[in-house]
């Protein structure tokens, strides 16, 4: 039998051992003392950074993303400023911060295959659909995200950072132009040691200039991308995307593996540089990598178009003005050259224009001779002057007066006689529709007969099949309406009669929101007429029914979201079907609308919107919106109240 060694002997192995070990290892680093040692490799440095609102923004980008990670070897991170929990689900019940963890799931599934090393997120609130940008920073508190992002910068330090169009245009979600303004800042911020001292005193970090700035989606001098170019392992970027973003399956992505949109070129627009501007860009990485130290070079076009007020201008709309006053003070006025602002009036009625005019020019701007207005519009009376503003300008009011009904959009413009074509301006009006709600004395019957007399003699207002805002209906049969409106001293009545040929109920009695995925009416009611964002409104999707056959609604981005028993429980609404679609009818307190606006003026915001689907088969909660129309009819109108149409109370 084998003996353990006594514990002196184990001592005496284990010592000796160990000088052996000591000996063995003296040797290795003698024999490699001339050898030099291996770099330090950060493992956060990357390459390209995308800066993004919500899981699935990466949309856009996608095919360039792919081209970048899998096909030229860079190192791709993404930074999104929230998990998207305020968006619709497609897939289940998940609402509010259950719906962000699978968001954020869902995300990392995609990423994965898109070959993007790392993703971070700066804990915003997904809060609501809005256009604003202004409601979006005032909830996240623009400088603690800026310092959130400038941090990441840092740390990450990317040469190359894309982001989002940070411009106003309608249907450009208010997260979205957050996303977009908050990377350009940092462009500049990460680099400054005055900006957020703290990053470098307590945290080690150091300044990072980053070497190039892009935004999607417009055009500019930047560079266009091919994402149809074969990887090293011979797949196509565009077709790598589709099959990673089909992961978003709550936003319904689960189809867009095979969308032929995404193998379309993607365009970029190089914002700010520290190599010099070329227009015919074809490689976001063009002129890298460069020495430290860099700083930022101004564009070519920058500087043959000076970032300076126009000495005469219309005011338009308070984002539009901000973002033209914002793109300034960045450098980058030459981005909004192509930026189209316009101004909502109302038909039919005399709507008031601001402009800015100097001194010398007041006199011209006063004549109504130097005013060119469309055919069938109207200047009403001479400019009235409402003080002065910056540089010496005067502020002007003028009064344009445009058909009734739903004119198109048109031009008005202003010309200095003798002086130069640059100072004569020009501004697109958009006009909005209004009507009056007839005042009853006593409350109709929501449930009555859809030929009952009471609703039927109210004047009915279409809402035709070509007023689209999303989508095309394939003629009235297809998706079309009509509404009619009224009040008591209490309450405003709507009635809303759909004309569809196939009406859709996918939608369970746990699953009440997201009105757009199916069927629905919204109304939308700003009580101050014109708002920049829908935190104020009221606005309420309904369902016609629910799978056990009930109507159902839900408000949805606004004062007080939710299911309207909760959140409305003064809000009465009833739905049958008809032989040709359906109809809806609703009783609302104005103590409801007025809950986050203050007293109920003569006037209130009113639009009215119809979502059709037409997949008779659809799966519960499955998203199968195809059309939206309007009765102020504008892409992305249900969350920007300035387009809305007016409703006057009698």
């Amino acid at each position: 039998m084998n003996r353990l060694p006594s514990f002196p002997q184990r001592l005496r192995n284990s010592a000796l051992l160990g000088v052996v070990l000591e000996l063995v290892f003296a040797c290795l680093v003698a024999a490699d003392a001339t050898a030099t040692p291996p770099a330090y490799r950060d493992p956060l440095k990357v390459d390209l950074l995308g800066v993004f609102a919500h899981p699935d923004d990466e949309t856009g980008a996608a095919g360039t993303l792919v081209t970048y990670a899998l096909g030229r070897g860079k190192t791709v991170a993404n930074v999104y400023c929230t998990r998207g929990e305020g968006g619709g689900n497609m897939v289940g019940t998940q609402y509010g911060p259950a719906l962000g963890i699978l968001r954020e799931g869902e995300l990392r599934e995609c990423l994965g295959l898109m070959g993007i090393r790392h993703c971070f997120f700066l804990d915003r609130a997904d809060f609501a659909y809005t256009e604003s940008l202004a409601i979006t920073l005032e909830k996240w508190g623009r400088e603690a995200t800026l310092e959130r992002l400038v941090r990441l910068i840092r740390i990450l330090r990317p040469e190359v950072v894309v982001t989002m169009n940070p411009a106003p245009n309608p249907g450009q979600h208010g997260n979205h132009q957050a996303a977009g303004l908050l990377a350009i800042e940092a462009f500049d911020a990460a680099a400054r040691r005055d900006r957020f001292p703290e990053q470098l005193t307590l945290e080690g970090l150091s300044p990072w200039q980053v070497r190039k700035l892009y935004h999607g989606r417009a055009a500019g001098a930047g560079a266009t991308i091919d994402v149809t170019q074969p990887l090293p392992d011979g797949r196509i970027p565009a077709t790598v995307a589709g099959l990673a973003l089909a992961h978003h399956r709550s936003q319904g992505f689960g189809g867009l593996a095979s969308s032929p949109w995404l193998r379309r070129p993607q365009s970029w627009v190089l914002l700010k540089s520290v190599v010099p501007f070329d227009p015919g860009e074809s490689d976001l990485f063009r002129g890298l990598p460069v020495a430290e130290p860099v700083s930022p070079v101004p564009s070519r076009r920058s500087q043959s178009t000076p970032d300076k007020a126009p000495q005469l201008a219309f005011v338009p709309r308070p984002a539009v003005e901000f973002y033209q006053n914002w793109v300034r003070r960045q450098g980058i006025g030459h981005v909004a050259a192509a930026f189209e602002p316009d101004i909502p009036v109302v038909a039919g009625e005399a709507s008031q224009i601001l402009m800015d005019v100097p001194a010398s020019m007041r006199a011209a701007v006063d004549d109504p001779a130097n005013w060119s207005v469309p055919v069938g519009w109207t200047l009403v009376g001479r400019a009235a002057r409402l003080g002065t503003v910056a540089d010496g300008r005067h502020r002007l009011a003028v009064r344009v007066r445009p058909p009734e009904g739903h004119p198109a959009d048109a031009e008005i413009g202003v010309s200095i006689p003798g002086a130069a074509a640059s100072e004569g301006v020009k501004a697109r009006l958009h006009p909005v529709p209004q009507i009056r709600a007839n005042r009853l004395r006593t409350d109709p019957d929501l449930s009555a007969s859809p030929e009952d007399a009471v609703w039927k003699a109210l004047p009915e207002h279409p809402i035709e099949s070509g007023w689209t805002c999303q989508g095309t209906a394939n003629g009235p049969g297809d998706c079309s309406g009509g509404f009619r409106v009224a009040r008591t001293a209490t309450h405003l009545w709507i009635e809303v009669r759909v004309h569809d040929d196939v009406v859709v109920t996918n939608i369970e009695p746990n699953d009440i929101k997201g009105h757009w995925r199916s069927d629905s009416v919204e109304l939308c009611i700003d009580p101050r007429p014109g708002s920049s964002h829908t935190l104020g409104c009221y606005k309420l999707g309904i369902f016609p029914s629910d799978t056990t056959g009930r109507v159902r609604g839900s408000r949805d981005a606004d004062a007080n979201p939710g299911v309207v028993e909760s959140t409305s429980p003064g809000t009465r609404i009833h739905s049958a079907r008809l032989p040709d679609g359906y109809l809806i009818r609703a009783s609302i307190p104005f103590s409801e609308i007025a809950e986050s606006g203050g007293s109920i003026e003569r006037r209130l915001g009113f639009n009215i919107l119809v979502y059709d689907g037409d997949k008779a088969d659809a799966a519960p909660g499955e998203n199968i919106n195809r059309v939206r129309l309007a009765w102020a009819p504008r892409s992305g109108v249900q969350g920007r109240p300035e387009d809305w149409g007016r409703l006057d109370l009698r």
